[in-house]
């Protein structure tokens, strides 16, 4: 059957703004799915590094040099605050499977527990290491 008020509705809820109000589950979703694909550019970092390590002396050094400047820091760092928030993430997820968590407060609280937590077990793991 034909829908008669077709072309007054909005066409998709992630048409953020005065159709869709971001919310703190959607939120966090979106960001595993970021990290995730900012760990895959983490991992191909590593692996350039090792190539370079095991090929060339002149190639290393200019990975090395941009790993360990100031730029490559702030890449690291943010990367390792991505692969813990990423690491958060699974686990939501993981006690979501559970049937643990899903009532909207909770889920809300998990979401936000999230970024904090991340930020916090990047700022210890710069500490330590």
């Amino acid at each position: 059957m034909a829908d008669a008020n077709q072309g007054n509705r909005p066409l998709s809820p992630f048409m953020i703004g005065q159709y869709y109000r971001p919310q703190m589950t959607s939120i966090s979703s979106i960001m595993v799915r970021i990290t995730g694909i900012a760990s895959l550019g983490t991992a191909f970092l590593l692996v350039l590094w090792l190539l370079t390590a095991a090929t060339s002396e002149t190639a290393f050094a200019k990975v090395d040099w941009f790993l360990t400047s100031f730029i490559g820091d702030v890449i690291l760092l943010l990367a390792t605050w991505a692969i813990w928030y990423h690491m958060l993430g699974r686990l939501r997820h993981v006690i979501w499977d559970f049937g643990y968590g899903l009532e909207i407060e909770t889920a809300e609280l998990m979401g936000k527990g999230m970024f904090i937590g991340a930020t916090v077990l990047t700022l210890l793991t710069a500490i330590i290491v």
